[in-house]
């Protein structure tokens, strides 16, 4: 499973929700989870969390084809739900990224990339998904900041990305 099919999807700057939708006519999210919990060791770095603060997590596929293509995980320390980011916890099968995109006001970070190993907790949530499970999953991260208010979103690109 080489970057090579995955590089397109993993260095797109622009929002994926508007990608797979150009790409697939019956595009659809779908809420796994969404709830309070502890993020995992290096979101809590990324957002200046301490390991007993909980965040609001929402996960949710992104299927085209039918075929869930994309694992999407967002991570929103709790005081940002009151604040900036308002709303983000009732988003149901709408998608977060035309949210972030819709706002100008919204600055993201540049895209870091990684690829998941099975040891990772985020590879476990992800592969649940999937027949087939890969040895390593492609994913990339960003950090969107409204008035000093950070959501972390990490997508995770499943397999059937490259053929469905």
């Amino acid at each position: 499973m080489r970057c090579a099919p995955y590089r397109p999807w993993l260095i797109e700057r622009g929002s994926l929700t508007q990608k797979l939708q150009q790409r697939y006519a019956d595009f659809a999210v779908q809420p796994v989870f969404t709830g309070y919990q502890k993020a995992v060791l290096d979101e809590q770095k990324s957002l200046h969390l301490t390991s007993h603060h909980r965040a609001l997590v929402r996960e949710v596929l992104l299927f085209g084809n039918q075929q869930a293509v994309v694992f999407a995980h967002s991570v929103l320390p709790r005081h940002g739900i009151r604040g900036a980011w308002h709303g983000l916890g009732k988003l149901g099968n709408q998608s977060l990224g035309a949210t972030l995109f819709a706002n100008q006001q919204v600055k993201r970070t540049p895209l870091s990339y990684k690829k998941l190993s099975a040891r990772h907790p985020l590879y476990q949530r992800a592969v649940q998904h999937v027949a087939v499970k890969p040895p390593y999953v492609w994913a990339r991260r960003s950090t969107f900041s409204l008035k000093r208010t950070q959501i972390l979103v990490t997508e995770i690109f499943l397999p059937t990305i490259c053929h469905a």
